[in-house]
Formats: structure tokens, sequence, C-alpha cells
């Protein structure tokens, strides 16, 4: 149970992220009440809307983020009396985080008592940062302007180093027909197909748990006990359709945590591309789920757990008897399939839309494979008698799983190597280790060598051999993608891009074209070439951009158009290398507050939040080199769609050149 509670933990940990919002849940005033000739007590009031709540200053530490206040030349114009009170929270134990939560719902008040240190202040600027939760978390700054005497307040410009003036001056952009960037005509990928592509890989896992030695030899037995206990045969085939039901039920109960959870955020994908140590816990876990398929370890719930459920099952009877017998099936099975639903919630972090809609959608298609066996044998028992027996090949199954949670495994290595530039995983490195796998898995399926939990060796069935000699084609296709006889589109955003290799390269662009990662750079070189722009907002560990690389990219007229047309602009967004010392600055919003730009990543993300009002990737715009929309920005689109955007923005701008 620690195990399986860790691992809904920690995927709904890496759920938290920045959303964002066009209208601010939260409504903001102040009053300031005169103590003393130099005393004040200030009191910021916060409406907050039916159903969201912002968090405490004082929220456990390992939570969501607390709210803060910044106190403008505090100590120099004044001092703070003590701390920031607060209104009266509601606090609450985090499965997430295991922590207990402190937070306001409907109405925040903090107040700060303050001296003036010269009589002549009669200005305050006040910043509160914090974290308004429902179904996403936002963080949000409210910047108080506070005249301690009512009169209208005089903004006075914050002091920046010049360097940094000029630096976030540069990083916003006078864009000219920005009405072009209309968000409705991004494209992307389409939701509902999404969906059902999840829902096709829960379905999938679900078929393969059914053939584990977990699961597989209960369907005879709990048909069986069904269809004997009941006097009559429709009842006995209700029974086993509300056994089946309630095993879908249970499956999709699991995810409800992701839709209830006030701190899960949609924005996971990017989360979980961009963060180095969180792709590396997720390297360990699928490790360790795969040496539990080889037989070195058993991953069980507590026995007692499923006695209790068999026990509770016995005595309620009816409807709730067979709930809490398919409650049981669940924590029995465990071992099995725990880490196929590892694998399934791994897979939800690598597809875009919401993460909580896609593992619902994930665990309805797993728990509905797991439950249609029951429900079809009642329906028609002798069928029972096709089923073959228990025996070695369950094994086999397990160890073909095995080795699968492996190759996944380093999937997650490979985006954390990406981000973190450690230079490990080259692309020729990554599928060598593949090759080893699936070397290794068709020598296992040959019977060259076994696992700790097989059987006395056997004689090969013709299924065995079968896959063994499919794990050796795709072998072979990984042999000749890394000696560039074929190329992998199959696994297109899987292995890491090209240009990440071991060999040295002419360019660290994808596929191999020539490109700048330096804004001011291409623009420089579009203007003296007289060519328009593709801006390209990407990440190293982005899989959707690696494949509208290499599947759409990779059209020969698309290719050429890029190549030949356009000046290439590739900003990695979740780059974490240091910007140099010199090249380091402070960046000022709107709201007042300001944010350290540290890294590449961050000046690039700024800078598409800042003149884009996005935060995806992959994200594409169309500009001329004098900075014109040529038309509306894309993301994840097919080749025709990409194709027609080119063309289109290419005309607009040979248009605006005769002009």
């Amino acid at each position: 149970m620690r195990i399986l509670k860790i691992l809904l933990v920690f995927f709904a940990v890496i759920s938290l992220g920045y959303g964002q919002s066009d209208e601010n849940p939260a409504t903001w005033t102040y009053k300031v009440k005169k103590l003393s000739e130099l005393e004040y007590e200030l009191v910021f009031k916060g409406k907050i809307q039916e159903g969201w709540h912002v968090y405490s200053q004082y929220t456990a530490e390992g939570g969501s983020l607390p709210s803060e206040f910044t106190f403008e030349r505090a100590g120099e114009d004044y001092e703070l009396l003590g701390k920031t009170t607060e209104s009266k929270t509601i606090t609450e134990y985090s499965d997430i985080f295991e922590v207990e939560e402190t937070f306001f719902k409907k109405e925040a008040i903090f107040t700060q008592r303050i001296r003036l240190l010269r009589a002549d202040v009669n200005q305050i600027m006040v910043n509160l940062f914090y974290q308004i939760c429902q179904e996403v978390c936002i963080p949000m700054d409210e910047l108080f302007q506070i005249s301690l005497d009512g009169s209208a307040f005089i903004m006075a410009n914050k002091t920046l180093d010049q360097a940094s003036i000029e630096a976030s001056t540069a990083l916003k952009l006078d864009l000219k027909n920005k009405e072009l960037l209309d968000q409705n005509g991004l494209g992307g990928p389409n939701i509902r197909s999404n969906l059902w592509m999840i829902f096709g890989l829960g379905f999938l896992g679900g078929l393969i748990a059914l053939l584990t030695p977990c699961v597989f030899p209960m369907i005879p037995l709990t048909v069986s006990f069904f269809t004997k206990q009941s006097h009559q045969k429709a009842k006995g085939i209700a029974n086993a359709a509300l056994y089946g039901f309630f095993i879908v039920l249970i499956y999709f109960l699991l995810s409800l945590p992701f839709h209830l959870f006030d701190s899960v955020d949609s924005q996971i994908l990017n989360t979980i591309a961009t963060n180095v140590w969180l792709n590396v816990f997720f390297f360990i876990i699928f490790v360790f789920f795969a040496f539990s398929f080889f037989g070195y370890y058993e991953l069980t719930l507590p026995s007692s757990w499923a006695n209790k459920m068999d026990q509770a099952s016995q005595k309620v009877g009816g409807g709730l008897g067979i709930f809490f017998m398919a409650l049981t099936l669940a924590i029995v099975s465990f071992s099995c399939t725990g880490p196929i639903l590892g694998g399934l919630l791994g897979s939800t972090t690598l597809a875009e839309g919401d993460v909580a809609t896609n593992l619902s959608a994930g665990m309805v298609g797993f728990g509905l494979a797991l439950a249609l066996p029951f429900a079809l044998f009642a329906l028609f028992p002798t069928w029972l008698n096709s089923l073959p027996k228990s025996g070695g090949w369950m094994t086999t199954v397990k160890v073909v799983l095995g080795f699968l949670e492996l190759a996944l495994a380093f999937k997650f290595l490979s985006n954390a190597d990406l981000v973190g530039h450690w230079g490990i995983l080259k692309r020729e490195v990554f599928l060598g280790i593949w090759i080893l796998l699936f070397l290794l898995l068709s020598l296992y399926l040959f019977g060259v060598f076994r696992f700790p939990h097989d059987g006395p060796g056997q004689k090969l069935s013709p299924m065995r051999r079968s896959f063994a000699l499919m794990s050796v084609v795709f072998t072979l296709y990984l042999v000749l993608g890394l000696t560039g006889v074929m190329n992998l589109k199959l696994l297109s955003g899987f292995p890491p891009p090209d240009f990440y290799s071991l060999q040295k390269t002419e360019t660290d662009c994808p596929l191999g074209l020539d490109c700048f990662k330096d804004f001011d750079k291409g623009v420089a070189f579009a203007k003296a070439e007289n060519k328009p722009i593709l801006l390209d907002f990407t990440g190293w560990a982005c899989v959707n951009c690696r494949k509208m690389e290499e599947n759409v990219w990779s059209q020969t007229a698309i290719y050429e158009m890029i190549k030949e047309e356009y000046v290439l602009i590739s900003l990695y967004v979740d780059d974490r290398q240091k910007l140099p010392p010199g090249e380091q600055f402070d960046f000022k919003y709107e709201s007042g507050r300001i944010k350290t730009i540290e890294t590449i990543g961050q000046k690039w993300g700024t800078f598409q939040s800042v003149n884009f009002s996005a935060a995806s990737q992959p994200y594409y715009v169309l500009l001329s080199p004098n900075l014109e929309i040529l038309n509306q920005a894309v993301q994840y689109v097919d080749s025709e769609v990409y194709e027609a955007r080119l063309k289109s923005g290419m005309s607009t701008y040979q248009l605006s050149m005769n002009q």
C-alpha cells in the first residue's frame, strides 16, 4: 500500500504548475487605520470566489506555495511591528504532500502594523504573491499602492540597475498585427481523439493484466462462483455483470483524487518535461517496477486488507458484497496490476490535455478490459473450456512487461539529461540501451536465459517464438535507426533529437537545419537576408516538439520551405543552463513584481509569455523582419495544416514587400 500511495502522491505533486487565467478569482482591497502620529495598521482584504481558496502565509513547508508579502522600503522609510496576522483559516491534511495545509475560503484578511521612521513618509508599496487554487493553481501578484493620508498615490518607478532596464526593454517587442495571434486558431491535438488514445492505452494495459498470474486464474473461479451460487442463470449473469461494473468503478475512483485535490493543475506536461529531478524519480520508480516483474521481489498490499474485504463480501451479501469482492480482486492482483498502472500514469504525463481527465479515461479503459471477461464468460460459460491453462506463459508476460518498463524508464532519464545538459544519454547511447534491452528480451523469449521466478525449461510455444521474432525485428529496426539507414519515425519524440549526438554535427538544430537560438541575432540575419522568420518556442524535453520536427518538418516540401525561405529561430524555454553573470537581469512586470532571470529557459519563457501571452510548446509564430505577425500562431498540427500556414505566411510577407 505504501508503494501505491507514494506513486499516487508523486503524480499529484508533479502536477503543480503555473496556470494562467484572464480573470482573477480573488478581489483585493486595503484599509489604513491611523493608530498614532507615526503608527498605522494596514488591513488587506481579499474576497475569494466560491470554490477557490488562497493559501496562508504559514501553510506547512513542503506543501502548496504560501502567501508572501513584500513591503517595499521596509527598514528604510518604516519598520514592521510584529508579523503579519491573518483572519480565520482552514487546516486540512493533504494526501498529496502529506502535510497539514492552511488556507482561506471566501475571504482572506491580513493585518500588519507599521511605524514610520520619518515623518515625511506618506506612500507605501506592498506586493502580495499568493497561490489561488480550484482545479488548477494560479500564482498571482497583487500590488498595493497605499497613500497613508488617503490622497492620490503618485507612482515612483522602482530603481533597477541600468543593465536590467536595458535587458527588460529588449525583451518586450513592438509587434505589429498582434491581433492575428488568434488563440482560437492555434490548432493542436484533438482533445477527444487524445482521450480515446489514453482510453485505448488503458484498455490495452487491462488486457495485458488479464494475462498475468495474479488475475488470469481468478476468471474461471469467479465466473463459476456466480453461476453456481445463483439459482437462476439470469441472476448469475447479472451478478457477474455487476461484479464487472464494480471493477470499472474501483479503477475510476482511483483517478478521482486528481480531480478533487485543489492543488492539481492541468498544465502537467510542461512541468514534467522541464523538471530534472522529477524525471529522475520517474526513472527510479519504473526501474523498481521492472525488477519486480523480473521476479526479484514482489509488490503486495497487506494481506489483512484482502482478508477483511473477503470477510465483508460474505457478511454483507447482495450488491454491496459483490462490490467488496471486486475490491478484493483489485487488492490481491496489485503485484501485477500496480506496475502496469504506473506505466499508464506515466503515459498521461506524455499526452496533451488535462491530466485528471486523461487519467480517468485510462483508468476506465483499464477497468473495462479487466471486467469484460467476467461478464462475457458468465454470459457464455462454455467459453471457459477454451481458456488456456495457467502456467509458465504468464510469467513470460510479466518479464516482457518488465523490459517495457525499463525502456520507458530510460525515456524519463533522457528527459532529465536533455534539460540538464548532462550529455550522458546522447542519441546513440539511448538507442544503444534500447537495442540491448530488446536484444535481451529476444534472447529471453528464445529461452537463452531465465529469471528467478521462471520454472524449469520448457519447449517454446509458437506464440512465444512469434513474440521473440517481433522483438528481433524491432531490435533490427533500432539498429538501422542508429546507423542512419532508417528514419525512426515510429519512435519520434522518444529518442533524443538527431542533433543531440556523440558525433560532431554542423549544427545543433533539428534535422540539420540552420537556426538561431538567440532572437536578436536571428532577426538581424533575417533583415540582412530579407527573409521572414519562423519563431519556434520549443523545449529540450518536449515530446510534441520532437514529433513536429521528425514527422512534420521532415516532409520534403516543409523542410525545403523552412531551409530556403525562412529564418528559423528556436528558443528553448526549458533550458536550465545559466546565463553568463553579465547577462542575468531583473525583469519587472506591470504588476510591479520583479523576477530575476538567471537561465536561458527563464529568459525565453518570459519572452514568450510577455509578447505572445502563451506558455505552451511547441508554439510557432511567423514574423517579418520588422516584427509584423504574418498569420495565426500554430502549435501541434498535421503536416497539411503546417504547410498551408507556412505558404500563407510567405504570401503575406511577399505581398507586404510589394506594397
